[in-house]
């Protein structure tokens, strides 16, 4: 195999890679093999015609197709090492040259990670929200702690009122005919949730057990189902049972049993501490992101379109993942939501343009502020790995590679840029928007 590599504009190169003409033949050769079994050819049984009455009677080129895949796969690995390019997206294949007694030629267009200019990156001017935990939010805090305590109990002596949680059957009727899809029996519902119609829920307020009562409606213009949208609708309801959560009180029992603290003034100061450090990890994320953002804007790069649509496909395989884990298909979500792929990919794009900005940038501050690291700082990152899988250290070391360790190590180097690049920046407090 030889390769020869030509660069093109906006760091685009373009590998044109040759094969030996007996390569093609072993290939050819492995894929009359790989597939005679299939092939029927009259006065000879199956899989027993000879690749030459094959070749007769489909054509010369009945296993070029197959050969090529097969060598392209082999070949374009060793290629792409073989050209000492940095290649940042997948290859672009044009067949060149396929033809018997003769080189097999293909083309492999790449995409080459591009060269980075950094202008200022240490002291930059950053706009910071200061950290402040008030009464208010630990008392929140508390009140949800009180909700994930709660018992519920049925209530039976009064009409329903703003936040009980009831059960419901109803049915639904525009200009006196019940629409499909308006009816449900047993159906749950908190008041004041606003998970209905607008203006259902609060016509509910005051109806009595097991009493029909009508809630008037009309649908929202913009509502999902068309033949309703924008339509006046009566529904029947009649509310089955009222329950309400009935909450513990806040006092020194309570705390004794949602926490390890004695008194709920310990477990009141432990609340505001964890929402403090919670506000913390916040505000120092949001550093870090814009000490990057205000990086790559005064750095000059020149990122290729290839590989754009390389991290745009790779975060579109996450989230058809994430969709998988959630039990919904990608067709199912593009029927919910009205969306297609393109769309999706669309919306996707900014994203990944921020992530191959932010990876470029803090690499070469790494490059240029000689960032290493060492065996120590290595052995603890892979510590927090293997405790995360509940691995052994030596353990996950078995299973990563040499280039999966060599990744970790860019991978550590990038995240001591974050901080270093954050660190030096200058926090300017940010001010609140004057009302208008």
């Amino acid at each position: 195999m030889s390769v020869q590599v030509e660069n093109l504009e906006k760091n685009m190169a373009k590998l044109t890679i040759e094969v030996a003409a007996e390569e093609f033949e072993k290939a050819v050769q492995a894929a009359y093999m790989k597939n005679k079994n299939k092939i029927t050819i009259p006065g000879f049984r199956k899989g027993k015609a000879p690749r030459v009455m094959i070749e007769k009677m489909y054509g010369a080129g009945i296993f070029y197709e197959d050969a090529a895949n097969a060598l392209i796969q082999r070949e374009y690995p060793k290629a792409a090492e073989e050209s000492g390019l940095d290649i940042v997206s997948y290859p672009e294949i044009d067949v060149v040259q396929v033809e018997k007694g003769k080189s097999f030629i293909f083309t492999a267009e790449v995409a080459i990670k591009p060269e980075v200019t950094l202008g200022e990156y240490k002291g930059l001017e950053v706009e910071v929200t200061p950290v402040e935990v008030t009464e208010e939010e630990v008392a929140a805090e508390l009140k949800r702690e009180q909700e994930n305590n709660s018992r519920t109990i049925d209530v039976d002596d009064r009409a329903v009122a703003q936040g009980d949680m009831v059960t419901l059957d109803f049915e639904g009727f525009v200009d006196g005919v019940a629409f499909e899809g308006g009816k449900a029996t047993d159906y749950p519902l908190t008041i004041g949730s606003n998970s209905f119609i607008p203006g259902f829920e609060d016509q509910l307020v005051g109806a009595e057990l097991n009493k029909e009562v009508e809630v008037n409606v009309t649908f929202p213009e913009d509502y999902h189902a068309n033949d309703l949208a924008g339509k006046a609708a009566v529904f029947k309801c009649t509310v089955k049972a009222i329950k309400v959560k009935e909450l513990p009180e806040l006092d020194d029992e309570f705390a004794k049993d949602v926490s390890e603290f004695d008194t709920l003034a310990e477990y009141k100061a432990d609340v505001e501490k964890k929402l403090r450090e919670r506000k913390e990890g916040v505000a120092k994320r949001e550093r870090e992101d814009k000490a990057v953002d205000a990086v790559i804007a005064n750095a000059q790069m020149d990122i290729p379109e290839a590989m754009i649509q390389n991290q745009i496909q790779q975060l579109m395989n996450d989230f058809v993942q994430r969709m998988q884990a959630q039990g919904l298909s990608i067709d199912q979500y593009y029927q919910f939501t009205g969306l297609d792929q393109s769309k999706i990919q669309e919306q996707m794009r900014p994203q990944a343009l921020k992530r191959i900005q932010s990876r470029l940038v803090l690499e070469k501050v790494a490059e240029v502020e000689n960032i290493q690291i060492s065996d120590e700082k290595f052995e603890e990152e892979l510590k927090i790995m293997a405790d995360m899988y509940k691995l052994e250290v030596e353990k996950l070391k078995e299973l990563m590679g040499d280039a999966e360790k060599e990744q970790m190590k860019k991978d550590i180097a990038v995240q001591e840029a974050v901080t270093l690049v954050a660190e030096s920046a200058k926090a300017v407090e940010k001010k609140e928007e004057a009302a208008e």
